[in-house]
């Protein structure tokens, strides 16, 4: 073993690598016998690729529901009429 490793680490990273594949917080808690959520929340933690991921996929929701928006707008004839308002 590594110098400095210790078991209970595993634990934190069986818990950060369960809900990266997309495990709830309710099913970490289940998969590692804890009785409450809040005790597998202890044990989660969000790295910066965790972040990246996040932010790329809320990323994708805000482009597709302006992609959408964009579409209807371009399919309604009252959308070209309308005259810009300014301040």
């Amino acid at each position: 073993m590594p110098e400095g490793f210790r078991f209970h680490d595993l634990r934190h990273t069986g818990h950060t690598l369960s809900t990266r594949s997309g495990a709830t917080p309710k099913g970490t808690m289940v998969r590692a016998g804890q009785s409450s959520e809040k005790a597998a929340l202890i044990y989660q933690h969000s790295d910066e690729e965790r972040q990246r991921d996040l932010a790329a996929g809320l990323d994708d929701l805000v482009r597709a529901e302006r992609a959408r928006h964009h579409k209807g707008k371009d399919h309604d004839p009252a959308h070209h009429n309308e005259r810009p308002t300014g301040s």
